[in-house]
């Protein structure tokens, strides 16, 4: 599929969500595309004909970057690591804390999660202020691992996320 029908196909699954989780933020709803096992092979295929053969494993953020990210390392062939939200893994972690566009929040990495050299992609949802996502990236590099790059599926590029990256390829199937 190309990527303008991706981009498509991807904002007819998307629902927004007003003041969520607090007044005046409106929460993208990645859910209804989950539920849509086209749109998820789309998303997935797509990143694995961009990134196939040049990444070892891919890291994915809490929650929905799991959820995109497994799929995509199962795709791929490669592994999968999770990045937490603070006080979820039970082994040694690397921790990362960050603004959000509503507030603060840290992130964790188990710290043998990664060797030196993995060559990581990191997946989430939505790359909004780009907090998470450039904690996500420092946690990678603190495990050993180089990222090859960040790859979301919804961009809010109002909130210039991107511009916290720019050490990095990002590539979003849509930007908003």
């Amino acid at each position: 599929m190309d990527r303008t029908a991706l981009a498509a196909l991807v904002t007819a699954r998307l629902r927004d969500v007003p003041d969520f989780p607090e007044p005046g933020v409106v929460f993208k709803d990645f859910t209804p595309l989950l539920a849509d096992p086209e749109a998820v092979a789309a998303v997935v295929a797509d990143v694995r004909d961009r990134f196939g053969g040049r990444v070892d494993m891919i890291v994915g953020i809490e929650a929905r970057g799991f959820m995109i990210g497994a799929a995509t390392a199962y795709a791929l062939g490669v592994g999968f690591v999770p990045i937490r939200k603070s006080g979820k893994l039970p082994r040694q972690t690397h921790q990362a804390c960050y603004e959000l566009e509503y507030g603060t929040a840290c992130v964790e990495i188990h710290a043998d999660a990664l060797t030196q050299g993995h060559r990581v992609l990191v997946m989430d949802d939505v790359l909004a202020t780009g907090g998470t996502a450039e904690a996500a990236c420092d946690l990678v590099e603190r495990a050993g691992g180089t990222v090859v790059g960040v790859d979301v599926v919804v961009e809010l590029g109002f909130l210039k996320g991107r511009d916290k990256l720019t050490r990095y390829e990002v590539s979003s199937v849509l930007v908003i």
